[in-house]
């Protein structure tokens, strides 16, 4: 079952390009080590500022085996991005999102918007 709302706009083909998406492990590592974390009941939000602070932010997604199934992890992970597409974001960081169990099922159920909505939470809580 896919999540109501989603996509938001059948047909419109949007993603986050390669270069605002964080891939390569090291990266990953330096947003761990020396970003600053924030928590809500859903997510873990890394940040990190880069030294170029003119530059797009950079998305990286972590969605462990607890979260459900490879079908399940896929499917959020596709909606985690098209929520991120959805609002600016402040420029010159790097973010790891760490979803947590239960998510792929809440947000199966409640829908896109709801998910959004619970990005822009530890978003706001995280003062980015």
């Amino acid at each position: 079952m896919v999540a109501s709302g989603y996509p938001p706009n059948p047909g419109e083909a949007r993603k986050v390009e390669r270069r605002h998406r964080l891939s390569r492990s090291r990266d990953f590592d330096n947003v761990y080590r020396h970003g600053r974390s924030t928590s809500t009941r859903f997510f873990t939000l890394h940040a990190f500022p880069r030294e170029d602070a003119d530059s797009e932010p950079r998305l990286g997604l972590a969605i462990p085996r607890g979260v459900g199934s490879a079908v399940k992890r896929n499917r959020l992970k596709r909606m985690l991005r098209e929520v991120w597409l959805l609002k600016p974001r402040k420029a010159g960081l790097d973010y790891v999102l760490v979803a947590r169990p239960g998510l792929a099922e809440a947000a199966e159920t409640r829908g896109f918007e709801w998910l959004g909505e619970r990005v822009d939470e530890v978003m706001e809580k995280a003062g980015s």
